[in-house]
């Protein structure tokens, strides 16, 4: 039945052959004349205004300040802000300037850090200011010091559900979550915590760049999938959990919520990992991307059940429509069993890892693992000029705040709200029945058609699918005769015959149409099988 040969394209990855079907669906459109339908990523059609105007508006307020020390208008050079009663100048700033958009934000923020978490006035909005001017290096290269309480209370609430967790997280902000996994991967096996060959878990399906990533010859990992099946409602079963009791599994890697799937982990999958970390694999290194947390209602992370084993990794990009700013947070516990790894490294290496960080302290065995982390983000010789630039920080800061400051959370049932809401639309475009789920954020939704066709159509059609059709050929058809674009659901190593789409990305209306397409080419299959039977 395969009009084209798809052998080529089997092991490429579904963002490189979205490109390819982003043409044909381009050139499809126009011999159709409509509109080409691209929901093949995830970057969300809505921005977050509060925060944003609040930023534009500080940075008019910090260009004011400088010029308080020096103001050559001609040469357009301006001094830097100044320290001592600047917060008293932003009150005043902003009551001279008929409340500019964002102005009663930023009075409620500087409120907010000062009254709840105890914040110095001045130093706060110095560091704001300071910071959105860009006038200088990050200091601490880590993190700022209020940026990273303030981010610390957000990755609380995002992170961490209704119950809070003892001890305090240490925070490095990073160029979106994309780096922050790069520069684990390399800390990781720089501080000989993975080394070349070794056995890690991966929670799949999965975000494709982490399998590839643990492929690349820089790592050679042996893979051992941890499946989340649609038969188990996208949950680890207890046969897959049971995968990470191997001693070997140096390391579990997940997408939490899942990517494609949306699924989170349930409470009861939650609490059978924690049973067996906790009693079987005390040692085990568990790395967690959670940034569709934000998407469920009572998110609770690996982070939150074991911080002494987990790296979490959350980026603003998604909730708050700002992929353009690479806004990215490592979390680490600061109990944690990285240290105590460590500590009992063999004296070789240990003697090795002196050397790597001698340069930046006279101890180098007491650096503590997110200060590595920081430090091989810049090949340790460049640590001085390590750290997210200064008007992002500020940027995560206002984001922060936005969500901390909405005590009845108008904008995540808002967020939540159109995700959903293009759920039911597509599903009346099928049509299918799905039963709710608590667990699902709707930021991408997998259709296995393997699975619906085996429900409805019986195994012998499946049978005859496997056998006729190449798995490709569904993104292929949607792209050439109905000019949408979606992802294939093998490149992130779910069911081959899958598809993602994104619910972030389009109008709300277009995904009545792009569910029917889907039926389209599901009863196109469907019919072939029955005139192959001759029926």
């Amino acid at each position: 039945m395969n009009a084209m040969d798809f052998t080529p394209y089997e092991h490429m990855s579904p963002f490189e052959i979205k490109d390819g079907l982003i043409r044909l669906a381009s050139r499809s459109a126009k011999k159709a004349a409509h509109v080409m339908l691209n929901a093949g990523r995830g970057n969300p059609n809505w921005v977050a205004t509060t925060p944003r105007e609040a930023f534009f508006t500080f940075g008019q307020f910090a260009i004011a300040d400088c010029r308080r020390s020096r103001d050559d208008f001609g040469a357009g050079l301006a001094g830097m802000p100044q320290p001592a009663g600047i917060a008293e100048r932003l009150t005043a700033w902003l009551g001279e300037n008929s409340s500019p958009p964002g102005a009663e934000f930023i009075r409620n923020a500087v409120d907010y850090g000062v009254g709840t978490l105890g914040f110095d006035a001045d130093a706060f909005v110095f560091e704001l200011a300071d910071s959105i001017i860009g006038d200088n290096y990050p200091v601490p290269d880590r993190m700022l010091i209020h940026a990273e309480k303030v981010a610390h209370k957000y990755i609380e609430f995002a992170m961490g559900g209704a119950k809070p967790v003892e001890g305090r997280y240490d925070l490095f902000a990073t160029e979106g979550g994309t780096a922050a996994m790069c520069y684990l991967f390399k800390s990781l096996m720089a501080n000989r915590l993975l080394k070349k060959g070794d056995t890690i878990a991966i929670g799949v399906p999965i975000f494709t760049p982490y399998v590839e990533i643990a492929g690349l010859e820089d790592y050679a990992f042996n893979q051992v999938h941890i499946r989340a099946r649609q038969e188990n409602r996208f949950q680890y079963s207890d046969d897959e959990l049971k995968k990470l009791e191997d001693p070997s599994v140096k390391a579990f890697f997940v997408v939490n919520p899942g990517n494609p799937t949306s699924m989170a982990i349930d409470e009861p999958t939650m609490s059978k990992i924690v049973d067996l970390v906790k009693t079987k694999r005390p040692d085990l290194i568990l790395l967690t991307d959670d940034v569709y947390g934000t998407f469920v209602p009572g998110f609770r992370s690996l982070l939150a059940e074991l911080p002494r084993n987990t790296i979490g990794v959350y980026s603003y990009s998604k909730y708050f429509g700002c992929t353009g700013w690479r806004l990215g947070i490592i979390a680490l516990h600061e109990d944690n069993v990285f240290e105590e790894k460590l500590a009992n490294l063999s004296a070789d290496e240990l003697a090795a890892l002196d050397k790597r960080y001698g340069a930046l302290t006279l101890e180098p065995r007491k650096l503590k693992m997110i200060d590595r982390f920081v430090a091989d983000s810049r090949d340790v010789a460049l640590n001085h000029t390590a750290g997210l630039s200064l008007p992002q920080q500020v940027m995560m800061t206002f984001f922060s705040l936005a969500e901390l400051m909405d005590v009845d959370k108008v904008y995540q049932k808002a967020c939540m709200e159109i995700c959903h809401n293009r759920v039911r639309t597509l599903l009346k475009g099928l049509p299918l029945q799905v039963k709710p789920n608590p667990n699902f954020a709707a930021y991408y939704g997998t259709i296995d058609f393997e699975f619906w066709l085996r429900e409805y159509a019986g195994e012998e059609m499946v049978t005859w699918l496997k056998a006729n059709v190449h798995p490709l050929d569904l993104v292929y058809k949607l792209a050439n005769d109905h000019s949408i674009v979606l992802l294939n659901g093998g490149g992130f190593d779910a069911p081959e015959w899958s598809v993602r789409v994104s619910f972030a990305n389009l109008p709300d209306e277009v995904y009545e149409q792009i569910g029917a397409a889907i039926r389209t080419v599901g009863r196109g299959y469907y019919d072939a099988f029955k005139a192959s039977q001759g029926q």
